[in-house]
């Protein structure tokens, strides 16, 4: 397996989060991509520096206008008061429902109040300081690299992307994610490829993956994720999502309930597998997540480290140039832990 990895990625530095009416601190903390690099090391793979061409890599998913915003932000907050924050952070958000020709939006699918909140409030996990265009830059590269890597007749590869992307959708940011990695990269692996498929395994649901592929049948999306009734990402990640237009049929959602272990995983896994096979797909980009562990802190599943083997296992069995793009995983010290038996499970 090739990987790929910049270290500019990890001056991206949140300094601040807001959780259940508090602003505490970050959960997507630089040291998370040393325990990853540890776990490469242990397995004898050394990560390449991606070549920088990652605006053109973003403007095949993401809109211009929104990459201009991320681009310019921080340099333009510096024009504001000097009693400004230490980050670009919103504190008003509109009302746009994406449907100008409804006179509303539909009820609230969330159930509980933290979903509501957001709903009406917005989402406050998206803070920009100094380094953040950069390193985002560095993981988009990141993700095309990798492409280019199955592309070029390589197997396998592995991004290790941070920020993660899989909640970026084309001209929003949201959920620790600012431009989406593995879109990016299933967006390139289109140009060899006729069908490809996009697993997103991960306690959030790739809202962003999905609505960027929603219209499309040349891309199947498959997300198995922590049920959103009251959890992030609240009004996405439903089993009755199923595309649109010449899409539909080609998104699946697989939520699963919350404390879900080992054996609710690898039944929505081979759900999901059954489902690749019957579009015949080509190529694999896999979203992965280590924050299904039972000890991520802000997560709702309950897997423990070595059963991300039994997935690396599942994925590899489906005998598919394969592109692992890193997503989430907030518990630092298990991180490493899971990309291992992971790794162990995809390499066997």
């Amino acid at each position: 397996m090739r990987a790929f990895y910049h270290p500019e990625q990890a001056l991206h530095d949140p300094q601040q989060y807001m959780r259940f009416g508090r602003v505490v601190a970050a959960k997507d903390l630089p040291c998370r991509t040393d325990r990853l690099l540890q776990a490469l090391r242990r397995h004898g793979v050394q990560p390449e520096l991606p070549k920088a061409d990652g605006l053109e890599a973003a403007l095949s998913v993401h809109t211009a206008p929104f990459l201009d915003f991320l681009r310019q932000a921080w340099d333009q907050w510096q024009d504001f008061p000097p009693e400004r924050g230490p980050e670009v952070w919103p504190a008003t958000f509109p009302y746009w429902s994406g449907r100008p020709e409804e006179a509303h939006r539909s009820g609230c699918r969330a159930t509980g109040l933290l979903g509501r909140m957001g709903w009406y409030l917005g989402d406050l996990s998206v803070p920009i300081g100094p380094h953040t265009w950069l390193s985002t830059l560095r993981s988009v590269e990141t993700a095309a690299a990798a492409a280019d890597a199955l592309l070029s007749g390589t197997k396998s590869a592995f991004a290790l992307c941070r920020p993660s992307g899989h909640h970026a959708r084309a001209d929003r940011a949201s959920g620790f994610c600012y431009l989406n990695n593995a879109a990016v990269a299933a967006q390139r692996l289109r140009s060899k490829f006729e069908r490809v498929a996009v697993l997103d395994v991960d306690v959030h649901h790739g809202d962003g993956t999905q609505q960027i592929f929603y219209g499309r049948s040349d891309v199947l999306t498959i997300s198995i994720h922590g049920h959103p009734a009251n959890f992030y990402p609240f009004y996405t990640g439903y089993e009755d999502e199923q595309g649109s237009g010449a899409g539909m049929g080609y998104n699946l959602n697989l939520p699963l309930p919350p404390r879900s272990a080992k054996l609710q995983m690898l039944k929505a896994i081979e759900v999901a597998t059954l489902a690749i096979r019957h579009f015949d797909a080509e190529a694999l980009v896999l979203s992965l997540g280590y924050d299904a562990h039972e000890a991520d802190p802000i997560g709702i599943l309950s897997l423990m480290s070595e059963d991300f083997a039994d997935i690396g296992a599942a994925v590899r069995a489906l005998g598919l140039p394969t592109l692992v793009v890193q997503e989430g995983g907030y518990a630092v010290e298990v991180i490493g832990d899971c990309l291992d038996a992971f790794l162990n499970g995809f390499t066997d």
